[in-house]
């Protein structure tokens, strides 16, 4: 793994910080899941500080332990999210973006520079076999990408000095971990492309970052006349050339960036967002884990990540004494986690100001950012079966049937057996009810009209009119309690779960045999259980699908 930084750390530097920071992106250029040997390996810290630095981030939810594994949790995206909330990028321009892959029929891109490398912000991607993406925050060297000359064009000599230093020191591209070696070395002729990028107003990758991938980039202009970002069409080989793909799209590219231009010109600066929080902020919740780990707990790593999440919407530029207020830390404590993360590449200071930098997204987004709503489920899944010794199980709606997204069974010798995929009658399960329960009761009534329901068990609930009764049922009560109506003897009890809108996506549930619990007890002991489940399945959505779509099936 890269060194994130070739000089010495200044004296102020925290040394605990740099050592977690060293933990995440070895987990994060691992494809987030590490052993702890392996982690040891990679970061060259010794076994017993691996084991504090992992044990405090796991106390943060920023990684799971998982037997002797260590693997990134969702949680961890708030890193990345701050910094794309603070740049307003996707949020400002996402939609002008999806308009424009619409109208192409091909994935486009939005990309920022870092240092000698590109970072893509946001994407909006056309549903395809063959699909054409890049990961949320994945480092791509600038001479192999459509951005890169754009951004290369306004490099200073001594950024172009770095350039030739860096890949001089790097020539097997070990930096750059996202992307395959590269067959020729494509650095020679960069500065002459990025020459008549600058001219042009556009640059072409023609199969330089991926073979069969071509893209074509304009920079967009912030009100000031800087390249705040470029935007990017992406297509394959078999569908467009190089020249083709330039001749096809860039005429409607470059309206899609005016009017993009005209987005940022338009756009009013972020009110400021509260400074503190009501709960006493990071601080306060840091002494809190700090109280229940004990000795284990490093709380500067905690301190100086709580220093990240200062920044976001409304507070793309801090001083001290905002950070400080922000995050409830002493004034000197966040000085020296700032100084710490200017060092390390992740805050840029200028005079009284601070902001994050786009290395900030080499902290877990680029393999977080392809979560699946079955993969933020799980752990939770597993964490409720061993609370109530029975299975559990996550659902989606598929047409009139409920398919199995995600599921943890027990190991009773009798128990639930129902594996991932497997697709039930909507009307006849308590995830179907929750889930139809969700729909506009016109909806509802359509799925049945003339078509009558079949029974499955002789307590199946087949007349429309009873079942549109249960249905409004559930939707007051927030929960469907399903008693051998699927198959006689099993019981189960569902929640739903929602995405960060509000909106009904998945139902979680617990099942039994009937003789395990009584129908009260599974809405007195069995309930709560459930919905904190599905609460922490939320809580982990609301981060994971900020600025990247979780898949659901």
């Amino acid at each position: 793994m890269p060194a994130p930084s070739p000089t010495q750390p200044p004296p102020e530097a925290v040394a605990p910080l740099m050592r977690g920071i060293a933990v995440l992106r070895a987990l994060s250029h691992a494809a987030g899941t590490l052993s702890l040997s392996e982690l040891e390996r990679a970061t060259g810290l010794a076994r017993a500080t691996v084991d504090r630095v992992t044990a405090t981030l796991a106390r943060l939810g920023y990684v799971r332990l998982d037997g002797r594994d260590a693997v990134l949790a969702p949680r961890l995206m708030e890193l990345g999210n701050a910094y794309l909330a603070a740049i307003r990028l996707p949020d400002l321009l996402g939609g002008r973006a999806a308009a424009l892959a619409a109208e192409l029929d091909e994935s486009v891109s939005l990309a920022v520079a870092d240092r000698d490398g590109v970072r893509h912000v946001h994407q909006a991607t056309r549903r395809r076999a063959m699909s054409l993406s890049f990961r949320i925050g994945d480092l791509l060297p600038a001479e192999r990408t459509a951005p890169g000359p754009l951004f290369a064009a306004g490099w200073t000599a001594a950024e172009w000095t770095r350039w030739r230093e860096h890949r001089a020191a790097d020539p097997d591209g070990r930096d750059f971990p996202a992307v395959p070696p590269a067959a020729v070395p494509h650095g020679e002729g960069f500065e002459r492309r990025a020459a008549e990028a600058g001219r042009r107003g556009w640059a072409l990758d023609d199969q330089l970052v991926a073979p069969g991938l071509v893209a074509l980039a304009v920079p967009v202009r912030g009100p000031d006349g800087r390249i705040v970002c470029a935007a990017g069409v992406v297509s394959h080989t078999s569908r467009h050339s190089a020249a083709s793909l330039r001749d096809a799209a860039l005429p409607r590219l470059r309206a899609a960036v005016h009017d993009m231009e005209r987005e940022l010109l338009a756009a009013r600066p972020a009110g400021p967002a509260p400074a503190t929080c009501p709960d006493g902020g990071p601080a306060a919740r840091i002494r809190a884990a700090k109280g229940e780990l004990g000795r284990d707990f490093v709380e500067s790593l905690a301190r100086g990540l709580s220093v990240l999440t200062a920044f976001g919407e409304g507070r793309d530029t801090l001083t001290l004494s905002a950070v400080a207020e922000a995050t409830g830390l002493a004034r000197a404590t966040a000085r020296r986690a700032l100084i710490t993360l200017e060092h390390l590449g992740y805050v840029t200071a200028h005079e009284r100001d601070f902001r994050l930098t786009p290395r900030v997204l080499d902290l877990g987004h680029p393999p977080l950012s392809r979560t699946t709503l079955a993969a933020v489920a799980t752990p939770h899944l597993a964490a409720l079966v061993t609370r109530v010794h029975d299975s559990a199980s996550l659902a989606v709606l598929a047409g009139d049937d409920i398919q199995y997204t995600a599921r943890v069974a027990t190991g009773r010798i009798m128990s639930v057996d129902i594996t991932v995929g497997t697709r039930f009658p909507a009307y006849a399960t308590s995830m179907g009810r929750v889930l139809l329960a969700a729909l506009p009761p016109a909806r509802r009534a359509e799925r049945w009209a003339g078509t009558g329901l079949r029974p499955l068990t002789p307590r199946t609930v087949t007349d429309p009119g009873e079942l549109g009764a249960v249905l409004e049922s559930v939707a007051r009560s927030g929960y469907a309690l399903v008693d051998e109506e699927l198959e006689e003897g099993l019981r189960s009890l569902a929640v739903p779960v929602r995405d960060r809108a509000g909106t009904v996506v998945a139902a979680v549930n617990v099942a039994m045999h009937s003789v395990r619990r009584t129908r009260a007890q599974c809405v007195d002991e069995l309930l709560p259980q459930l919905r904190a489940t599905a609460g922490r399945i939320e809580a982990d959505l609301r981060v994971a699908g900020r600025f990247s779509p979780v898949a659901t099936a």
